[in-house]
C-alpha cells in the first residue's frame, strides 16, 4: 500500500510545475481594495508554520487585486486543533479569512482525535507547500553524526512536543525505531520546544525546514546542536531520497543503516513512512473556508500562481522555507487527497502505539 500511495504522491508532485506555470487571467477577479485579510495560523510564533505564513502573506497580498493587507493571526492551542476548530466555526466565505495548517493539524484528523471539530473535506485547498524536517541533538550526548546514533542508546532525552497526535509523532516514532529513550513533554509549540532545547531542558528536537533554516542552523554553526538526519523526500518512483534543503544530511533510512549496518524494516517503519508522506509531502496547506465562491477561489489561485512563478521566487523560498515546489489550485487538491489516504494498517498500528505508550485518547479504540 505504501509504495502505491507514494508513487501516486510522486506523480502528483510532478504535475505541480506545469500547474504553476499556467498563470490564470484576472478576468472577473474579486477585488480586495481597502480590505484586510486575516490569515489564521493555529500555532504560536517562531515555529515553522508561522515562518511559512509570514513569508507568503506579503507576497500573496501584493498579487491579489486591490493589494489588500494580510494579517497573520496566531491562535495556538491543542497542537493546532483549537485554532482550526475556531476557523471552521467562525470564518465567512468572503475571501477575507484564510487558514494555514500543517501535518500537526492533519494527524489528529486522521487519527480520530475526539477534540477535532473540522473536516478537511469541507475546506478548499488553494496552495500546498511540501516541506521537510530534521532531527538534532545536544552535543553533550557525544554523537557527532548519524554514525554515532548507537551512542545515544540508554540515555534519556526529553523532547518538547505539541502532543501525541501531532506531527511530533514522527520524530518520536523515529526514536522508537532507532531504539532511543526519548521522553516527550507534551503541550509545547514547536517554537517552545526549540527554546526548551536551547535552555538545556530538552536534548532531542526537530524542526520543519523553515524553522530549521532560520533558527537551528545558527545553533549548529555555534556548536550547540548536532544534526542527525532529515525525513527525506520522495522521488518520482516513490522512494525516499535526500532532501534538497539538507543535501549533506542523510535521510532517516540512510541514518538507520549508517548506525546499524542494515536498512530499517517492519510494521513500525512502514507506519513511519506512511505518516511522513501524510505529514510532510503535503505539509502546509492554505485553505479558504467551505462555501467560498469560485470567483474568489480563482482569484486566489491566480495570485498565488503569480507568486510562485516569479523569477526570484525559488531563491527567496530556498533562503527562508526550503527548496520545494509549491502546488497551487487543482494540483494542491490532488496532493491533499493523496496525503490523507493513509494505509489503514499503518493507521491502526500508530493508534494502538499512541494509546499503549502515551495513553492517548482517540476515537475508534
Amino acid at each position: 500500500m505504501f509504495s502505491t500511495l507514494s508513487r501516486r504522491l510522486g506523480a502528483a508532485t510532478l504535475g505541480v510545475a506545469a500547474t504553476v506555470l499556467m498563470i490564470p487571467a484576472d478576468t472577473g477577479a474579486a477585488d480586495f481594495s481597502g480590505k484586510t485579510i486575516e490569515f489564521t495560523v493555529p500555532f504560536g510564533p517562531a515555529g515553522g508554520s508561522d515562518v511559512w505564513a509570514r513569508f507568503f502573506a506579503p507576497l500573496i497580498a501584493e498579487q491579489l487585486p486591490g493589494k489588500p493587507t494580510i494579517v497573520v493571526k496566531n491562535v495556538p492551542g491543542g497542537g493546532s486543533i483549537t485554532g482550526t476548530n475556531q476557523f471552521v466555526q467562525r470564518a465567512k466565505p468572503d475571501g477575507l479569512s484564510i487558514l494555514g495548517t500543517s501535518g500537526s493539524t492533519q494527524f489528529p484528523f486522521l487519527l480520530d482525535d475526539p477534540r477535532v471539530r473540522y473536516n478537511y473535506m469541507d475546506l478548499i485547498p488553494i496552495m500546498l507547500s511540501p516541506t521537510g524536517g530534521a532531527v538534532y541533538v545536544n552535543p553533550s550526548l557525544g554523537a557527532k553524526d548519524a554514525r554515532d546514533i548507537g551512542k545515544l542508546k540508554g540515555k534519556e532525552m526529553k523532547y518538547g512536543s505539541q502532543g501525541p497526535t501531532s506531527l511530533d509523532l514522527v520524530p518520536v516514532l523515529a526514536a522508537e525505531i532507532l531504539g532511543l529513550d526519548v521522553k516527550p513533554v507534551f503541550g509545547m509549540t514547536r517554537g517552545e520546544g526549540r527554546l526548551a532545547y536551547e535552555r538545556g531542558e530538552a536534548l532531542y528536537d526537530y524542526q520543519t525546514t523553515s524553522a530549521y533554516i532560520s533558527n537551528v542552523v545558527p545553533l549548529i554553526k555555534a556548536g550547540k546542536a548536532v544534526p542527525l538526519f532529515s525525513w527525506g523526500v520522495l522521488n518520482d518512483k516513490g522512494e525516499f531520497v535526500r532532501d534538497p534543503s539538507f543535501p549533506d544530511l542523510p535521510h532517516f533510512a540512510e541514518a538507520y543503516e549508517m548506525a546499524y549496518g542494515k536498512p530499517p524494516s517492519g510494521i513500525a517503519y512502514n507506519a513511519f513512512k506512511s505518516f511522513v508522506v501524510a505529514g510532510f509531502a503535503a505539509q502546509k496547506p492554505l485553505f479558504l473556508p467551505k462555501g467560498t465562491s469560485k470567483e474568489i477561489v480563482d482569484t486566489y489561485v491566480a495570485a498565488i500562481t503569480r507568486v510562485v512563478s516569479a523569477p526570484d521566487f525559488k531563491k527567496r523560498a530556498g533562503d527562508e522555507i526550503g527548496e520545494y515546489t509549491q502546488a497551487v489550485g487543482p494540483a494542491a487538491e490532488k496532493m491533499m487527497t493523496v496525503a490523507l489516504s493513509v494505509d489503514p494498517e499503518a493507521k491502526a498500528w500508530v493508534k494502538n502505539w499512541l494509546v499503549t505508550k502515551f495513553n492517548a485518547k482517540l476515537g475508534g479504540n
